[in-house]
């Protein structure tokens, strides 16, 4: 597996063990629909949240949060569409971002909690 890979699957579980430790209830985790993809879908406090993790082993280029971009929050908002439609769910939703940032072995770890918005209701 390319490093990218397995730096990008360390981030989901660290993200994971990070949301559980604060009481999010995981429900799914890389869901796809189509081409577009959630990396995490958890809930807590009546609400889904669809999150995209960023993980970075330094923050050289920036933080790892800057590289969701508008054409990455319109899919993962096409995927969380779908996703409420397939499953039939009625919670409210929002959508994160968990940005973690690896440095000398440590795991620095943002949750940007409603990092963007969608016009989509239930």
């Amino acid at each position: 597996m390319a490093e990218h890979n397995d730096t990008g699957s360390f981030g989901e579980n660290q993200a994971c063990a990070f949301l559980e430790k604060n009481g999010y209830n995981i429900i799914d985790r890389n869901w796809h629909a189509g081409s577009y993809e959630v990396d995490i879908i958890a809930y807590k406090d009546k609400i889904l949240a669809f999150i995209e993790v960023k993980t970075r082993s330094s923050a050289y280029f920036g933080q790892p949060e800057a590289f969701v971009t508008k054409q990455k929050q319109r899919n993962i908002i096409a995927a969380a569409t779908k996703y409420m439609a397939i499953k039939n769910r009625k919670e409210e939703i929002r959508f994160d971002i968990i940005s973690i940032v690896l440095d000398n072995k440590s795991c620095h770890i943002n949750h940007i909690v409603d990092a963007f918005k969608s016009s989509w209701r239930k």
